[in-house]
């Protein structure tokens, strides 16, 4: 009869050892697959980077275009920026002007 209860706590110390080592393996797996894991933080930080490189290059588009804003407003006018956007919207050219497009 001791050998029968041997049998059984040595099986029931395998089978604790297998659910531990599984339940070890799933959370090292999620940790570095799962969707907050090692490899989802990389690629968020590379998604970041990326981001804050399109951010800035809007920010300088943006810096232009209210550069030129302001220089076609009522309180200071470019005639040289009015008579070119004119001239190119317009499509329009004096006769002694060369177009080179």
């Amino acid at each position: 009869m001791s050998q029968h209860t041997n049998n059984r706590t040595a099986a029931g110390t395998v089978m604790v050892f297998v659910i531990g080592l599984s339940a070890a393996f799933y959370f090292i797996f999620a940790a570095v697959q799962g969707d907050y894991g090692h490899f989802r933080r990389i690629q968020t930080e590379a998604d970041e980077a990326a981001l804050r490189i399109q951010l800035a290059q809007l920010k300088a588009e943006r810096a232009i275009l209210e550069n030129k804003t302001r220089r076609l407003s009522d309180t200071y006018l470019d005639l040289d920026l009015l008579d070119e956007r004119a001239r190119r919207i317009l499509g329009m050219a004096r006769g002694d002007e060369i177009i080179i497009r």
